[in-house]
């Protein structure tokens, strides 16, 4: 007959093991030890402001200068999460290269008549993290997004200018997360 000191004993160690066990999670990088700098290259502008308007892209817009916007936004935001440290090319274990291909603004929301109450905006780039000591392709996406919707009207109304700025900022969180949770 099992006794009640036996069974406590065998739920103790059993809740011992499902303790130690758990689930896995943590909050450290899952980026490999190996890699502890980065250099983020100037994203290149590939945004093409000649092509002819059709219906899928009569939403395209241009910004000037968006590109460096985009650049300056990845590094501060590897600055802020601390995983790997941003430094120059020739000191950097990663090399991020990326490409602006893609800014949208597309209309959400109708006020009564025509004028747009809503829009959401997308930032399109493709990027690839580079091995810089092996001179590997890490990983590489393309079409990779940030976006951010705003209202034009109404108490949460936004400027376009802050509206990109969001977009960026979604874009450059975006970017680092994909670099260093490795999913």
């Amino acid at each position: 007959m099992i006794t009640t000191k036996l069974l406590s004993r065998t739920a103790k160690i059993l809740a011992l093991v499902f303790l130690v066990a758990g689930c896995g999670y943590t909050t450290r990088s899952m980026i490999s030890n190996k890699y502890r700098t980065i250099f983020v290259t100037a994203f290149a502008n590939k945004i093409d402001v000649t092509q002819e308007q059709y219906a899928q892209n009569r939403y395209k817009v241009y910004r000037p200068m968006l590109e460096t916007d985009v650049t300056r936004a990845v590094r501060d935001r590897f600055l802020f999460d601390g995983n790997l440290k941003p430094v120059k090319e020739g000191n950097a274990d990663l090399i991020l290269k990326g490409e602006l291909v893609e800014f949208r603004r597309d209309p959400l929301r109708y006020t009564g008549g025509d004028d747009v109450m809503e829009y959401r905006l997308n930032i399109v780039v493709n990027i690839s993290l580079w091995d810089a000591r092996e001179n590997e392709l890490v990983w590489e996406e393309t079409r990779f997004t940030g976006d951010t919707t705003y209202f034009t009207t109404g108490i949460n109304a936004k400027s376009e200018a802050q509206a990109i700025t969001d977009g960026i900022n979604d874009l450059a969180r975006r970017i680092v997360e994909r670099t260093v949770e490795q999913w």
